[in-house]
């Protein structure tokens, strides 16, 4: 009778175990995407100090924004997000860039450009991918600049913040940046999806 119910007890765990390390320790998928975003929040802190030489780059280029928008991309809306929040708060603890007074506003806009561009490459299926993942960055960029812009203006602007200082701070200020972002981008993107370190959506459809 003991026997039996040990053996049941055994087994029962047995059967736990084999559970969360098919779901969580021994999924190739989650390691990967855990290795990619932790790779993203490092280079959050990277390339803002590389890009630091150029004079006023952060604006023109916005190098923070690359990671976070590629991590959204090719690991997911969560992992996206949580990349936009701990990338420009890393980066503000080691090298001060962002400045504490704009760190707010750029770790909730990073956020939503992660989390957007998770979203949107779950919503949008045109059969092609590289197809998908520029619409989804792109819709990223735009929706980002526009959410951000109601926030500032509703919670964190002292009453002076207008659309044209919105649309100089994030369009016209930074077109150098945007135009790179929709050509890099979208090329790495598809390169880690095809390097299979993440699942390619399309990848059933196409057995």
């Amino acid at each position: 009778m003991y026997i039996q119910e040990d053996i049941r007890h055994l087994t029962q765990f047995v059967f736990v175990v084999k559970v969360l390390e098919r779901y969580f320790f021994m999924n190739k998928t989650n390691i990967n995407k855990i290795t990619i975003t932790a790779i993203c929040i490092a280079l959050c802190v990277v390339l803002p100090y590389v890009f630091h030489f150029i004079p006023n780059a952060g604006q023109l280029f916005s190098p923070m924004h690359i990671p976070v928008l590629l991590c959204g991309l090719v690991t997911g809306p969560l992992y996206g997000l949580a990349t936009g929040v701990f990338g420009p708060l890393l980066s503000s603890l080691l090298t001060g860039m962002p400045p504490t007074a704009f760190l707010p506003n750029m770790m909730i806009e990073l956020a939503l450009y992660g989390l957007i561009a998770g979203l949107m490459m779950r919503i949008v299926h045109t059969g092609k991918l590289y197809l998908d993942i520029l619409i989804s960055l792109i819709v990223a960029m735009l929706l980002g600049r526009v959410f951000i812009g109601i926030v500032i203006w509703l919670f964190l602007s002292q009453g002076d913040y207008g659309i044209s200082a919105w649309f100089a701070a994030y369009f016209t200020g930074s077109i150098p940046g945007i135009i790179a972002h929709i050509i890099i981008i979208p090329i790495v993107t598809l390169a880690l999806i095809r390097a299979n370190l993440v699942p390619n959506k399309y990848e059933k459809s196409t057995k």
